[in-house]
């Protein structure tokens, strides 16, 4: 097995122990904090290639943005096909930080969408997990946990937690039309994919509480 893969592997079977041993509370009612702290994408330095990647790697040196440069410098290894790199740098990233701070809520956001986008939604999803259990009432909470919870077949879950997004944001939420407007930064898949638990919520739609 290739070292990526066993990366990989190792990190879903932690994952799926975590999600075991993590509860997540029921939805509240109304999601509407903005949080814009955390859903922000990682970027210490701009550019892009290799010249980026030394810029990055003489942050972490200097200890300039240490955590935020580790960060972001795992997200570009990911693109690039460097799995086993990307997660031991947000591994070392999400070691180093508090789940209550903003860097390490921020890094928690990224470090979940790329194991997502890896193919490993039951380790996003216990990212997901830990950040909604924190404080507030975040608005990507209820779209993004439903997502999270639909791909690893916790369909009934996903819909109360879709059901909270309604609740908020009736007129936004309630119709998938607007998926691209208000998650614009997802890829055309996962929206379809959320589409599926808005089709469920439509069709049986939870009471509250």
């Amino acid at each position: 097995m290739k070292l990526h893969k066993w990366v990989l592997a190792t990190t879903l079977v932690l994952a799926a122990f975590a999600v075991q041993a993590q509860t997540l509370m029921k939805p509240k009612e109304f999601y509407f904090d903005e949080d814009r702290n955390t859903t922000r994408p990682i970027v210490v330095v701009e550019g892009e290639g290799e010249p980026l990647a030394a810029q990055l790697l003489k942050a972490i040196e200097r200890d300039r943005k240490r955590t935020e440069a580790q960060a972001q410098l795992a997200h570009i290894a990911i693109t690039q096909d460097r799995a086993e790199l990307g997660m031991k740098l947000y591994q070392e990233a999400v070691a180093g930080t508090d789940i209550n701070g903003t860097v390490g809520r921020t890094v928690r956001w990224n470090y979940a969408w790329d194991l997502y986008r890896l193919g490993e939604p039951q380790a996003a999803l216990a990212q997901w997990i830990e950040l909604a259990n924190g404080f507030g009432a975040p608005s990507w909470v209820p779209p993004t946990v439903a997502l999270g919870l639909w791909s690893v077949d916790r369909k009934s879950e996903a819909v109360e937690w879709y059901a909270a997004a309604v609740r908020t944001e009736p007129l936004q939420w309630g119709d998938p039309a607007n998926f691209p407007r208000l998650l614009p930064d997802w890829r055309e898949q996962d929206r379809a994919r959320l589409a599926e638990v808005h089709a469920a919520w439509q069709a049986n739609p939870p009471s509250w509480p």
